[in-house]
Parts: C-alpha cells; sequence; structure tokens
C-alpha cells in the first residue's frame, strides 16, 4: 500500500502564504498533526519512507515512522519562483498556479508532473509484485500529482484535488 502524506502544518499554511522552496518547517499544530497520524499508522510496518527535501515534509514524514525518511529531489514542492511567500490573495495566477509572466522562476507544469511520475514509475518497478506498505510525504502539489499518477491527470489539468489537507493522507496500490 502507498500512503501518501501531506505535510502538517506550518505557520504559512495558517497565514494563507503561497509557500514553495522557502517554506518554513512544521509549527505546533503541523507537530500534533504527524504525532495524529503517527497514531493512525502505528500498525503499520513501512518498506520504504520517501519524503520531499523540504522540512517540513521529511520532519513529518519521521515523526510517523520513526525512521530517516529517504529524501528525494523529484518530491520536492513545487516550485513558485517569486510568488514563493506571497499572500495567497495576492498573487496573480493561471488557473492554480502563480502566472509565470509576472512571476521570474515559476515552474513548468508539465515539468513537474514529469519529475513526480518519473518518481512513482521507479517506485512502482523497485515494488513489482510485492505487497509492500511506503509512506510518501510531500506538499499539496505533490500528493495531488501522486493521485493523477493513479487517477489520470484531470481534464482541466488540477492535479490538486487529488491531494488531502495538512496532516492527512490517502492511499493508493500500484495493483
Amino acid at each position: 500500500m502507498i500512503y501518501v502524506v501531506r505535510h502538517g502544518q506550518t505557520d504559512w499554511n495558517k497565514e494563507r502564504k503561497m509557500q514553495g522552496r522557502m517554506g518554513l518547517p512544521l509549527n505546533e499544530d503541523g507537530i500534533e498533526q504527524a504525532e495524529e497520524l503517527k497514531g493512525k499508522l502505528q500498525q503499520v510496518k513501512f518498506d520504504f519512507v520517501y519524503s520531499s527535501p523540504q522540512e517540513r515534509a521529511v520532519e513529518t514524514a519521521e515523526i510517523i515512522t520513526g525512521v530517516s525518511a529517504v529524501v528525494d529531489d523529484r518530491l520536492d514542492v513545487f516550485d513558485l519562483g517569486e510568488a514563493d511567500g506571497l499572500p495567497v490573495g495576492e498573487v496573480e495566477v493561471v488557473g492554480a498556479l502563480p502566472d509565470s509572466s509576472i512571476y521570474k522562476g515559476v515552474e513548468s507544469p508539465t515539468d513537474f508532473v514529469k519529475r513526480v511520475f518519473d518518481f512513482m514509475t521507479e517506485l512502482e518497478k523497485l515494488c513489482g509484485d510485492n505487497e509492500l506498505n511506503v509512506l510518501i510525504t510531500g506538499h499539496r502539489c505533490t500528493t495531488g500529482c501522486i493521485g493523477a499518477y493513479f487517477k489520470g491527470i484531470p481534464t482541466d489539468g488540477n492535479v490538486l484535488k487529488f491531494s488531502s489537507d495538512t496532516g492527512e493522507y490517502k492511499t493508493y496500490s500500484f495493483k
């Protein structure tokens, strides 16, 4: 079973700021959310634990499992470029993403999906036909993109609809 966890809350989540690669570590509520997930998942023996390189995702994985997560850059948060850290309501968007004609450094959605799907394809090969439990911690965008790997890219291209709230998870299976 693949357990896909969105990291616990940070102050920027609480303040409704765009949180990309300049994001913050977990706040007290985020730590509590991770602890709650640890309790919910305590009966699961994880064969592999993967995380985005962002501190908030690594913290979440390690609180839940008690082991060091394998960090993979392909699970990193969508690069918001110059929109990173801005209040959500003030950012000019195209669809669900910051307008790359206004904010420099915004990642290409195609490149983002490709890197997350590359990770998932490699993980699927690693798991093969084995009944393994894998925990993956990431972000709203990353967990949504993993959902799209299993369910398909929505016609509107918005993979965020497959994400869960902070400190929550969804499960998937390669079979």
